[in-house]
């Protein structure tokens, strides 16, 4: 049974970040999941999940050290000296993944350099999720790499194909490191979504959705959602698919909407 888990950043935008949480379970979501926790009162969070008995599925990668946050988006993924800040990020992230509850991090590559091969900086996102998976397995925490488009919303992102972010975490070899395969991305980048999602749902450990074009709720434009849903639920994925879309209608009516598809 697909597990529904609502981006609160982009939903339930007619209320204040905090009150999301609750506003997401009344809707029927299993989970939240929002981006960056550094400079979010993550106290309060604990508090407002634990009084609503609602987890969250995953957030991003961060710090709040401000030297190490400012040296890891600088260089993120896509560079050798830059494998020791991603790593310390990652250490800094855990303890607030473990005190929330939280067994999924996002992390994307960053913007495609200009003065190396796409060869060396695929290496080197490479080698950053090699050096980082020890770190992970110990912690039971799971990376969730994200290919993102870049025709329409990503321009100059390093990484758009979900075939060489498999390749990636091929390469890197751990059950820890997989993909945030987002349905709305790949459609526009490479299409093929049942049977890419079919044959690699072992390296999938997250979903995003939203329909193509817009970026809206599933239902609204060309991908047929309920044959996908299927097909995911079928592949046997256990783990979170994220709604994260702008909503056309108040956000409560989407989910509405969705669970019918379900």
């Amino acid at each position: 049974m697909i597990k529904l888990s609502a981006c609160i950043e982009m939903l339930f935008a007619e209320v204040d970040f905090y009150s999301r949480f609750e506003a997401a379970k009344a809707a029927g979501c299993d989970a939240v999941e929002f981006w960056g926790w550094d400079g979010k009162d993550i106290g309060k969070i604990k508090e407002i999940v634990t009084k609503n008995n609602i987890k969250i599925s995953t957030f991003a990668i961060s710090a709040k050290n401000n030297d190490l946050k400012d040296e890891f988006n600088k260089k993120r993924l896509l560079y050798r000296d830059g494998i020791d800040a991603f790593v310390a990020a990652v250490k800094e992230t855990i303890p607030v993944a473990k005190d929330l509850n939280v067994d999924t991090l996002l992390i994307t590559t960053g913007q495609e350099r200009n003065d190396v091969t796409r060869f060396e900086q695929h290496t080197n996102v490479v080698l950053c999720l090699k050096a980082a998976a020890p770190v992970l397995e110990d912690a039971g925490i799971t990376i969730a790499l994200e290919p993102l488009n870049i025709l329409c919303d990503h321009k100059g992102y390093y990484l758009d194909s979900s075939y060489e972010a498999f390749g990636i975490a091929t390469e890197v070899g751990s059950p820890n490191v997989k993909l945030l395969y987002d349905i709305y991305h790949q459609q526009i980048s490479e299409g093929n979504i049942i049977p890419t999602i079919t044959k690699n749902i072992d390296l999938i450990g997250h979903f995003h959705t939203a329909d193509v074009p817009g970026r809206h709720e599933p239902g609204t434009g060309e991908l047929n959602y309920k044959n996908i849903f299927a097909a995911i639920d079928k592949a046997g994925y256990k783990k979170f698919v994220g709604l994260e879309y702008s909503p056309t209608i108040p956000t409560a009516e989407t989910i509405k909407k969705i669970k019918e598809m379900l």
